[in-house]
This record gives C-alpha cells, structure tokens and sequence, in this order.
C-alpha cells in the first residue's frame, strides 16, 4: 500500500488548490463571521494550521486583529505571507508550540489535526486550553468521525486520518476546562474532482472567566 504522506507533504503538494477546494465553505466563514463579533478589539490570535492564509487569518487581519499564523507546510507560509501580509505567519509544527498561560485571546484550527493521532489531539487542546486568556475563544473545526490511524485519499494524496466524533470532542474540550457555546455541523463536497461529501463539525468554546 501507498505510504501515508505527511501533512506537510500534502499540502505542499496542494498550496493553493486547497483554498480553492474549500473556498464556498460558508459554514467556516460563519464560524470566524461569529468569533469577530466576540472578540475586544486589537485581540491577539492565534490560527493552527494556517495554510494559505484564506479564509480564517485574512478576515482576522482586516478586522484589525492581531494574527499569527503557523503551519507545517512551507509552500503554505510562502503563500499565507504573500495573501495576507496583515497576517504574521511562521513555519512550525502545533505540537511543538510553547506559550505562556493567558496569552492568546483567541485560537482557531480549522481541520488541522486530522493527521494527529489521537494522544496528540488531546494534548495540544489542552495546552490551547491554557494559552487562552481568561475568557477566550477556541474555535475548533474537524471532521467528524470515529477514526483511529485509518488511511484515506484526500483529494488524491494517501493520508492516515484520526479524529473523534462530535460527543466526544466535546467531552475533549469540557476536560481541558473550555465550555462549548456554538456548535454547527455542515456537510461539504470540496471543489476538487478527487474529493467527496465531507461532513463538517465547528465547535467554538470559551475559557471561563
């Protein structure tokens, strides 16, 4: 069988290909649409998985917040750096992160850790869970499933894919102490001739004050 890329290989691979796949997402525009009208002004945000800066990091930077953006992906940073110059992106790896506690207003990963195992997942919401400032925002999107190191194709890349279904990602976050306070759930066919129905989970939670 076909080895399982990396995620920095299937991005790298994919670069702008993926915007476009992705770009009619409304359900992930409404979820940022939503997270604006909760955050103070000027608030620093952190987005995991940035990739090419589009949709989440550019409408972050044009409400005028302050945006940093990290991705595995090379080509992605390249991109993300040119698109959204309002935006500061850097190479790095989520897992690897170190912050203070309270430092960060806001966090988003939208579809990022679907190459995490699952021990992983677990362990880098728990330290988002801390980076938040009292009151702060997760904003948390994946694929819904009870999968455990399964190998897919995404959209023609060989993948190992690992994520929860819905009650048990929100079990995840209420046990690194966040409360879910918007919760939507979509289905979505990428714009890509290799890809299929998706469903879609956006889970947003808040530290408590």
């Amino acid at each position: 069988m076909t080895r399982p890329e990396t995620a920095a290989e299937v991005f790298d691979a994919l670069g702008t290909a993926y915007e476009h796949a992705f770009r009619a997402a409304t359900a992930h525009r409404a979820a940022v649409t939503d997270l604006l009208a909760a955050l103070p002004p000027g608030a620093k945000v952190l987005d995991l998985g940035a990739g090419t800066g589009r949709p989440t990091a550019e409408l972050l930077a044009a409400a005028g917040h302050d945006v940093t953006g990290y991705d595995v992906a090379p080509k992605m940073v390249a991109i993300a750096r040119e698109q959204v110059p309002a935006a500061r992106f850097e190479l790095g790896d989520m897992r690897e992160l170190s912050y203070p506690d309270a430092t960060w207003d806001a966090v988003t990963a939208f579809f990022s850790m679907l190459q995490l195992p699952r021990a992983e997942q677990e362990a880098v919401l728990g330290r988002v869970a801390a980076w938040l400032k009292p009151g702060g925002l997760l904003v948390f999107a994946t694929v819904p499933a009870d999968v455990d190191g399964v190998d897919i194709v995404f959209m023609g890349h060989p993948v190992r894919a690992y994520s929860f279904a819905a009650g048990a990602l929100k079990e995840l976050l209420a046990a690194a102490g966040l409360e879910v306070v918007r919760e939507d759930v979509a289905e979505f066919v990428p714009d890509h001739p290799d890809a299929g129905p998706e469903p879609h989970v956006y889970l947003t939670a808040r530290k408590p004050a």
